[in-house]
């Protein structure tokens, strides 16, 4: 079983393990933005880290998929919160949160959410399936 653990088999489920955090992270964020739509001078907050994940992705000299998975330092990917057209505003009290915008935006990550949890979920019944 310790060999198990020295390979490689945990990529795809590490690198699902930080993009869930992210859209989580990413969830509080957009709870914020709803809750501070009222707030004068309030900015919308958002999270980055699916352009960290396509850089990390395609800086890997190896071809397939599993090779650039496996070349991964999970541990340089982070996600990163920052304020969203802090610039802009369409409102006279300086906020830039619309609340129809941020409900789509908190369904669409819901849904990323629970594919990413899926997806772990799938991983792990692969690696019992060759394990018996």
């Amino acid at each position: 079983m310790s060999s198990l653990i020295n390979t490689n088999v945990f990529d795809y489920v590490n690198v699902l393990d930080k993009a869930a955090d992210a859209s989580w992270l990413r969830n509080d964020a957009i709870s914020n933005n709803i809750s501070n739509v009222d707030t004068p001078g309030y900015k919308r907050q958002d999270v980055d880290f699916e352009s960290q994940l396509a850089h990390a992705l395609k800086n890997s000299r190896y071809t397939s998929m599993d090779a650039r998975v496996s070349n991964i330092k999970t541990s340089r990917l982070n996600p990163i919160c920052y304020t969203d057209y802090a610039g802009f505003s369409y409102r006279l009290d300086g906020n830039n949160v619309d609340i129809d915008t941020e409900g789509v935006y908190l369904a669409k990550n819901q849904i990323t959410y629970q594919g990413l949890v899926m997806s772990i979920g799938q991983e792990f019944k692969n690696l019992q399936a060759v394990m018996k």
